[in-house]
């Protein structure tokens, strides 16, 4: 049977007068709380710390003023589902047969794409958990379930005590989940205050397990299309008015930034902000929109591997440990290496199951005690089998090459086939606008063996294989 804890949404009024009691006590003895804040569809470029303009991000931007911030953060892919894994396993998506966004059986098996995260995949909640930890995930999830998907695992049984999840995911929340889509106007909670009830769900799970570390999962739908800013916006532009729309995207980012600064204040009234590790991120890139203003100019967007699609806004903060005000522009890291860099930083082992992370520790980066320097190169595989997306038709724009090695300052992308090589220096020309690939003859064919090998090494590794296609829906 399929079962969710799930708690009430509390009343605004209640998360200013909570009690100054929470998961941890004395700092000295105790284990940190740990907060991922994982940000659908955020451009790199759409909050002020990072040079965007649209709307006052006061909050978020607070984030890495009280701690540091990552200038060359990658993502492990530029679309929702894979990028999720590579987060929660260490690992590289393209180990588990998660090659782009899940969708229904026959998509997913279009795409050459399991339906689901298998739960023989490491994950950061069950190390955690087995730390001793408290663990909850609130918001979206889409590693499996939803639409027809069958026989997928609980969100419990990747190692999470509680959730509430939106309807991509195993067993969706009745009160987000009217109707069989992202959003209704018959839900309970509405669109535009979806990302205020998680938020309250992660408090009320930071207070219910006081005398406890806690790990949570806060993963809100925005800044992810359609973009629903207010009941009265809804009203005055239609259920089919919300896409793309910049004039309704600044409002959103707006309320974003308002909840995560009523998140900040209720970690203080609750005692346990000093010892709370916030990491805020981003899944992937933005959905195509006002001509790359999102990406800080960089070339590409989401479903893409240029830079506009991979390289992803990341701050952490913790007061306790973190000197405020650090901007760390050398570090090139990647998201699967919070798994084993959280680990060290609360002293929990990782529970690999024998698989081995592809994520490296860089706990002392994250404190500010020093700059390193990546030793390995970074990998991306996106588009291979990628159906169901159409993107602008233009030099910019267009889809990129699928798969990508980053070593050094190098970034060599190139189709599976051997086809379309790419090179560029990232550290010269970050916005990818001149291929060096013929000028660099050496170092693109030691790039480009690289990366193939890479593809056919890892490319379902520990998946399986697909089910055969006569179990699978009508394909046509």
């Amino acid at each position: 049977m399929k079962r969710n804890i799930r708690m009430a949404a509390l009343p605004m009024a209640a998360l200013t007068a909570v009690s100054a009691t929470g998961c941890t006590a004395d700092k000295d003895n105790e284990q940190p709380n740990v907060l991922l804040i994982y940000i659908d569809d955020m451009g790199y470029s759409d909050i002020n710390a990072y040079g965007g303009n649209y709307t006052p991000t006061p909050n978020i931007d607070r984030i890495g003023k009280e701690g540091i911030q990552f200038n060359q953060y990658y993502t492990a892919c530029p679309i929702s589902s894979p990028s999720r894994v590579g987060v929660t396993t260490g690992m590289y998506p393209t180990k588990w047969g998660i090659t782009t966004f899940l969708n229904d059986r026959r998509s997913n098996w279009r795409n050459n794409s399991n339906d689901f995260l298998l739960t023989d995949a490491p994950t950061l909640a069950r190390s955690m958990k087995e730390g001793g930890y408290a663990t909850g995930h609130f918001g979206k999830w889409h590693m499996g379930g939803g639409r027809d998907v069958v026989g997928e695992p609980q969100i419990t049984e990747y190692g999470f005590d509680e959730y509430s999840s939106t309807y991509e995911s195993p067993d969706p929340d009745p009160l987000l989940t009217a109707t069989d889509w992202i959003w209704s106007d018959r839900d309970s909670i509405k669109r535009w205050d979806r990302t205020a009830y998680f938020v309250d769900k992660t408090l009320d799970f930071f207070k219910r397990h006081k005398g406890q570390p806690c790990f949570v999962n806060l993963w809100p739908d925005d800044m992810h299309t359609p973009y629903v800013p207010s009941k009265e916006a809804y009203e005055k532009g239609g259920k089919n008015g919300f896409w793309d729309k910049q004039v309704n995207f600044t409002p959103v980012l707006a309320e974003l930034d308002r909840q995560i600064g009523r998140l900040l204040d209720g970690l203080e009234e609750l005692g346990i902000a000093d010892n709370t590790i916030i990491i805020f991120t981003s899944d992937n890139g933005p959905d195509p929109s006002y001509k790359n203003g999102r990406t800080a100019g960089m070339r590409g967007q989401k479903a893409t591997l240029y830079e506009g699609g991979i390289r992803m806004p990341m701050m952490v903060r913790w007061p306790d440990r973190i000197r405020p005000g650090q901007v760390n522009n050398a570090t090139v890291l990647c998201s699967v290496d919070l798994f084993p860099t959280i680990c060290a930083l609360t002293g929990v082992d990782p529970v690999t199951g024998g698989y081995e992370l592809d994520g490296i520790d860089f706990s002392k980066t994250f404190l500010g005690r020093q700059t390193t320097k990546r030793k390995t190169p970074l990998y991306w595989e996106f588009g291979h089998h990628f159906v169901g997306k159409t993107l602008p038709d233009n030099a910019y724009q267009r889809r990129s090459p699928n798969i990508c090695v980053r070593e050094g300052k190098w970034k060599l992308m190139v189709n599976f086939d051997g086809t379309r090589t790419e090179l560029y220096n990232i550290d010269k020309d970050i916005n990818e606008t001149t291929n060096v690939a013929e000028q660099n003859p050496k170092v693109t064919e030691k790039l480009k063996t690289q990366a193939i090998e890479w593809y056919n090494d890892s490319f379902r590794k520990y998946a399986g294989a697909l089910a055969d296609p006569a179990t699978k829906p009508d394909r046509r």
